[in-house]
């Protein structure tokens, strides 16, 4: 997988624009990657919803769950389908709407200077095989179109707002995470410092 970091588009992914989506504050260069887990409806794996989501397209209608979601504004860079394929709402250089309040390290605002990568999931059903290869993929190609990135700086959102969010949840794998990425060419251990 590549990263044109001219465009921020990943090659290969299918791209969806999202219009919930604005320039980063002073062009500030990502610095972390946000995991999180999603499914629309809940626990509902391969329809349209988070697609629709992200694009302000959803039909808050059509299912009781999403009358909350109703108004609400939100995207990611990526999603991640349970069979590994990569689409993308936001251009990597630009700012998505996904960390909401949020701080790491000290710093508020993730959203300025993260990439937030969404799994087609469930905090407790375990993430297929074909995503997390996609993940890790996907996190070696940021790191190496944007030198300012590194795996060791791979959080889920739970980490960054913690006691209102617990994505990617308990069943998502950090340690095998950690040995993909480990297996990159030029990342040695760079899993360390991941949570879990």
């Amino acid at each position: 997988m590549e990263i044109d970091p001219a465009s921020g588009r990943a090659r290969g992914a299918r791209y969806a624009p999202s219009p919930h989506c604005d320039d980063r504050p002073g062009d500030a260069a990502p610095e972390l990657i946000v995991v999180h887990g999603i499914s629309l409806p809940p626990g509902e794996f391969g329809g349209d919803g988070v697609e629709r989501l992200f694009a302000g397209t959803l039909d808050c209608d059509a299912h009781p769950h999403y009358a909350r979601l109703r108004g609400l504004r939100v995207s990611a860079h990526a999603f991640i389908r349970r069979d590994g394929t990569l689409l993308q709402f936001v251009p990597f250089r630009r700012r998505a709407w996904h960390a909401g309040e949020s701080s790491w390290r000290g710093r508020a605002r993730c959203n300025d200077f993260s990439i937030g990568i969404e799994l087609e999931g469930a905090d407790d059903v375990p993430y297929a095989a074909a995503q997390m290869r996609a993940l890790a993929a996907l996190i070696r190609a940021l790191c190496t179109a944007y030198p300012s990135l590194d795996p060791a700086r791979v959080v889920g959102h739970s980490d960054i707002a913690p006691g209102r969010r617990t994505d990617p949840g308990p069943a998502f794998d950090w340690a095998l995470l950690r040995r993909l990425l480990g297996a990159g060419p030029g990342f040695g251990a760079g899993g360390a410092e991941l949570p879990g």
